[in-house]
């Protein structure tokens, strides 16, 4: 067994060695037209939205039981990994590779980043190194599945969860990257706005995780159990914090975009926080931190569509009508038997939806209020789309990866904790 994994180590090491013998893609010379400020921005933001993942694993971790913490927290910093090495092999050939029908990127493009280099380059990268356009990007491939295992969370197997990711990573975020980004790309040419992710990463992790959750069927003793609320206030902070390279770093330069962005994303969680706070008190609820800091999130992933298309107006009632909407979404999950542990698909993809929808309305010049129904026609078809290619092609993922590596845990083992059972390991 060990002599196989060996044998597959090596034969990656290989490919890689041969494909830097291998011709690149033809690019601007190096320096040409490259923006030291815009450079200087996009590395900032890049090492901003790494820091939302460690961010992420704090905000999950502190919402599962004590047993279960360590391996909660891992599933998400694992991603840091097993992302960022699949990226260079092929994940940004699939997902930025010459265009094969507008629906997925050539995988010999630019496999083990073969012509990924210092220099710009015109369609992807026109101030800034190619080089650091598909690194920026590899951050939102890596966080992207690590959203996904709140869903199941508490009840799957590390080893099972590594295959679903990998196989995730290529067969549906690649795509969607793709058909939103790329510039041939199908939606991309309807006109759908996605400015930094409100489709391709939060409606996706949330329709998978939905998926999941369903799947694997609900945990013995299924409910949130006494969250950490500090861990979970932490993770909110970086999660803040790292947003505003998510989605200003989107503008790809250090202009007025970028300003605009960086503006609505702060405005937009903080109205969603404050409209989730006062819904609680309305209802004769105490105030909970919890509830403050999914708030704020929710924020976060509504305006991430729209951040460089809206108005600062706009933000604040994309902030007020999504923190109402997943509130209400959480609420209907909650008297379900559907055990989305974390609240994935009520925070993320009912964020990222609501957030889609209300761009088409919104955004400046195409938006439906500016008498445009172009945009929100397309909008609505795309999450359609979008919607279903994510829920059933992450389902038949689970199916594929359960064959291949299980990925329930035994009940003796949900029992003890995913922290022993799977890792060895725990925070007492």
């Amino acid at each position: 067994m060990k002599l196989r994994y060996l044998f597959h180590l090596l034969l990656i090491l290989t490919a890689g060695l041969l494909a830097t013998f291998l011709p690149g893609v033809p690019q601007a010379k190096v320096g040409e037209a490259l923006n030291p400020g815009d450079t200087a921005w996009l590395l900032t933001a890049s090492g901003l939205v790494l820091l939302m993942t460690p961010g992420l694993s704090f905000f999950y971790g502190g919402l599962v039981d004590k047993k279960s913490v360590i391996s909660t927290m891992m599933q998400s910093i694992v991603a840091l990994g097993i992302v960022t090495i699949l990226w260079v092999v092929v994940g940004f050939s699939l997902s930025f590779g010459d265009s094969i029908g507008g629906v997925i990127g050539n995988p010999a493009t630019f496999f083990f980043y073969r012509g990924v280099g210092f220099a710009t380059h015109p369609d992807f990268s026109p101030t800034i190194p190619f080089a650091l356009f598909s690194l920026f990007q590899m951050k939102f491939a890596i966080i992207t599945p690590a959203l996904v295992s709140g869903g199941f969370a508490e009840r799957v197997r590390f080893s099972g969860y590594l295959v679903f990711m990998v196989l995730f990573s290529l067969f549906i975020y690649a795509p969607l990257a793709h058909m939103t980004w790329h510039p041939e790309g199908i939606l991309r040419n309807w006109g759908v706005l996605d400015f930094a992710g409100g489709t391709v990463v939060h409606i996706s992790a949330g329709m998978a995780a939905l998926a999941g959750s369903i799947y694997l069927g609900p945990r013995a003793n299924k409910g949130h159990s006494k969250p950490h609320v500090p861990y979970v206030i932490l993770g909110t902070g970086l999660l803040w914090f790292g947003w505003f390279g998510f989605n200003a770093g989107s503008s790809l330069a250090a202009n007025d975009v970028a300003v605009l962005a960086f503006l609505n994303t702060t405005v937009a969680s903080s109205v969603a926080m404050l409209t989730w706070i006062f819904f609680d008190k309305m209802l004769g609820r105490k105030i909970s931190a919890v509830g403050a800091c999914v708030a704020a999130v929710v924020g976060l992933v509504a305006i991430t569509p729209g951040a460089g298309f809206v108005s600062v107006g706009a933000s604040i009632l994309i902030g007020m009508i999504t923190s109402l909407t997943s509130y209400g979404a959480l609420h209907f999950k909650n008297k379900t038997d559907i055990d989305d542990t974390l609240d994935v698909f009520p925070c993320h993809g009912i964020g990222g939806i609501m957030g889609m929808i209300l761009t088409s309305v919104f955004a400046k010049d195409v938006g439906l209020i500016f008498g445009q129904t172009k945009t929100f026609l397309f909008h609505i078809l795309a999450l359609v789309l979008v919607g279903l290619f994510s829920y059933f092609g992450s389902y038949l993922l689970f199916m594929i990866t359960n064959k291949l590596k299980p990925l329930r845990v035994r009940a003796d083992e949900e029992a003890m904790g995913l922290d022993q059972s799977q890792h060895g390991e725990s925070i007492s």
